[in-house]
């Protein structure tokens, strides 16, 4: 079956049924115009990942290795897998970037609950592509446990990392501050074109688009810091 995600046409040659429900509001209309790219999983591959995977279903098994097999193809289409919970508010995409556990679903649910107007484009593992204009953030069917996301896409403003702490504070970084943090979240491919490639979309990342560090708690003053630091507006309560 042929999907449409990240402004694209993949065809996805699965074997059971999971990836076909867990796509299905990502299935193209058009089955019969031509694809850009073409993704299936070898028994090795599979077999592999069910063995650190146990107690999950073949299903499950076979759309992780899927949507891995899709982003080792991605830097040759300009386009990378970001694992970051990404926010639109007001037509703009903010992702907010840690290691697990470091807050990015606390943080992002904060904003839906004191900001109106924002969602959450996809809350684990967004595609992002390289365009003239700068970097799109896409939804994906890929969204983590909370399931939160929407087909559809924005123009990305801002990376935000996060790191739990007493107080709130924001730090503007540097390019180089942000690529230090940003590498353990992305996917590297194992080949040497396509990892080239790789490196290359993350230096216009973090160079093109404002990078900040947020040490915050769970609190209000925390989401004032991040919006008004993201936007350059002024935080109304």
């Amino acid at each position: 079956m042929i999907y449409e995600i990240a402004n694209l046409r993949i065809s996805i040659k699965n074997r059971c049924k999971y990836t076909e429900i867990f796509c299905e509001k990502y299935l193209s209309n058009d089955q019969a115009a031509p694809f850009d790219l073409e993704v299936s999983v070898t028994d090795e591959e599979f077999y592999e990942e069910k063995k650190i995977s146990e107690g999950y279903s073949d299903g499950y098994i076979e759309n992780i290795c899927l949507y891995r097999a899709i982003c080792r193809c991605l830097p040759k289409l300009n386009r990378m897998l970001l694992h970051a919970a990404v926010l639109e508010y007001e037509g703009n995409a903010y992702a907010f970037l840690g290691r697990s556990g470091t807050g990015k679903s606390t943080h992002t649910g904060l904003w839906l609950k004191h900001l109106n107007g924002s969602k959450i484009v996809n809350g684990d593992k967004p595609i992002l592509e390289y365009k003239e204009s700068g970097f799109v953030a896409y939804g994906t069917p890929w969204m983590g446990k909370e399931g939160l996301g929407y087909n559809g896409s924005a123009p990305l403003k801002g990376l935000c990392f996060l790191e739990q702490a007493k107080e709130n504070s924001v730090l503007k970084l540097t390019p180089a501050q942000a690529a230090s943090r940003i590498f353990v979240q992305i996917l590297m491919p194992e080949d040497e074109a396509n990892a080239a490639l790789t490196l290359e979309l993350t230096d216009k990342l973090v160079t093109e688009i404002p990078c900040y560090l947020l040490k915050c708690n769970v609190s209000e003053e925390a989401v004032q810091k991040s919006f008004e630091a993201l936007t350059g507006k002024t935080y109304k309560k």
